[in-house]
């Protein structure tokens, strides 16, 4: 098994929270990404003897018992733990697995290390070729009239006689799953669930983002392992489906 297989981790569901800056103690700025992880929990295991893969199912949020269906309030309830907005797989490797109900904290990650941020971005509705592909559009003068920003030739001659699959041409931009690699982690906040990462990662405010440790980076040694997370006792009312969490 490759090396890198070997020591992966789990990634978090995360908020964007949204953008501001830092300033390093040379009094350098440093824009930030501001994303929170609320309640982020193991919901359940996948296996190689089970599911032929070893992945966590985490939840992040929460939602009201009542708004959730029946077959969701009996898996909750088997886990022991309150119905979740967000829900995610993670693939780990089985040395890195973490017990169900755990919830992993945002010193999950140290500060220095890089992550790899999936989102959806923004979505910008039907665009012309210009803007979604970054076309330079067709001359100003020299026969081009009121089509100067079309895209120009789509096709070809009697052969092949079509368009092929995949060409750029105007259509819906945005809204599109994008994963943001190699961002730095510049600073973590346990105690408020916050992860502060360099640059700007896909989605609108408010909209949840996958944070996994980086494929193409090395992972820090002193990242914590399998995770940082804290145990919490749950009591499950399993026929109603409702959760309650003590200290």
């Amino acid at each position: 098994m490759d090396k890198r297989k070997r020591n992966m981790r789990s990634g978090v569901i995360a908020q964007k929270v949204g953008m501001t800056r830092v300033f390093t103690e040379a009094g350098e700025h440093v824009p930030v990404t501001v994303l929170k992880m609320e309640n982020v929990q193991v919901l359940a295991h996948r296996t190689d003897e089970k599911n032929g893969y070893t992945a966590l199912q985490l939840g992040a949020g929460s939602r009201k018992p009542s708004r959730v269906t029946r077959a969701e309030r009996g898996s909750f309830a088997v886990s022991k733990v309150e119905p979740k907005r967000k829900l995610a797989e993670f693939r780990v490797s089985p040395d890195n697995v973490i017990e169900v109900g755990a919830e992993i904290t945002a010193d999950h990650f140290v500060k220095g290390q890089h992550v790899d941020v999936t989102g959806t971005n923004q979505g910008k509705g039907f665009q012309g070729a210009m803007k979604r592909w970054n076309f330079s559009g067709l001359r100003a003068t020299h026969g081009v009239s009121v089509t100067h920003r079309s895209h120009g030739s789509t096709g070809q001659r009697q052969d092949p006689g079509k368009v092929f699959k995949g060409k750029k041409m105007a259509g819906h931009m945005g809204n599109m799953r994008v994963t943001t690699l190699n961002l730095e982690v510049v600073d973590t906040d346990k105690d408020r669930g916050l992860v502060l990462v360099r640059g700007a990662v896909p989605g609108t405010k408010g909209g949840w983002v996958l944070v996994r440790d980086a494929v193409k980076r090395q992972l820090p040694k002193e990242a914590p392992k399998p995770g940082s997370f804290r145990k919490s006792e749950v009591v499950a009312d399993a026929g109603a489906g409702q959760v309650e969490q003590k200290p």
